[in-house]
C-alpha cells in the first residue's frame, strides 16, 4: 500500500457514528437494514463491522482503498446480507472527525461525485467521542 493510503487506512481506524444516510436518490429512507439508532461502524484493520448499541451485528465485510484516485476510492466486500462477497465500487472523504462515501451497486461505475441516483448509496459519519 502506498503511503498516501496507509496513512487514510491509519486515520480511517477506529468508531464512527452514522450522521446521514441517501440511497437512490432518498434522503434518510425508512427502510434500511444496515442502520438503527446508535448503531456505530467499526473500523479494525481492513474489516468494518456495523453494530447496534446492544452490539447486534447489522453489517460487517471487507475494505480496500486507494488514496492515489481523484477522487479517493474505496471498495466495499460485505460478508453478510443482500450484497455478500460483492464488491461494491465507492469513492471517498477522510478528515480526522468525518468521512463520507457513496457507493455503487456491484457491476456498476465507481461514482465520480457524492450525489445519490438509482443504485447508489452515500453514508456519512463523525468520529465517536
Amino acid at each position: 500500500m502506498d503511503s498516501v493510503s496507509k496513512a487514510d487506512f491509519d486515520q480511517l481506524q477506529g468508531v464512527w457514528s452514522q450522521t446521514y444516510l441517501e440511497a437512490d436518490g432518498i434522503v434518510e429512507p425508512p427502510n434500511d437494514e444496515h442502520t438503527a439508532p446508535g448503531a456505530v461502524c467499526i473500523f479494525e484493520r481492513n474489516e468494518f463491522r456495523v453494530v447496534k448499541p446492544d452490539n447486534t451485528l447489522l453489517l460487517m465485510g471487507t475494505f480496500e482503498l486507494d488514496a492515489t484516485t481523484s477522487p479517493k476510492s474505496i471498495t466495499w466486500v460485505d460478508s453478510i446480507g443482500d450484497d455478500a462477497g460483492k464488491a461494491l465500487p465507492a469513492i471517498y472523504e477522510l478528515t480526522d472527525d468525518s468521512f463520507r462515501f457513496i457507493a455503487a451497486d456491484e457491476g456498476q461505475p465507481r461514482p465520480t461525485k457524492f450525489k445519490t441516483i438509482v443504485g447508489l448509496t452515500m453514508r456519512e459519519f463523525e468520529r465517536a467521542k
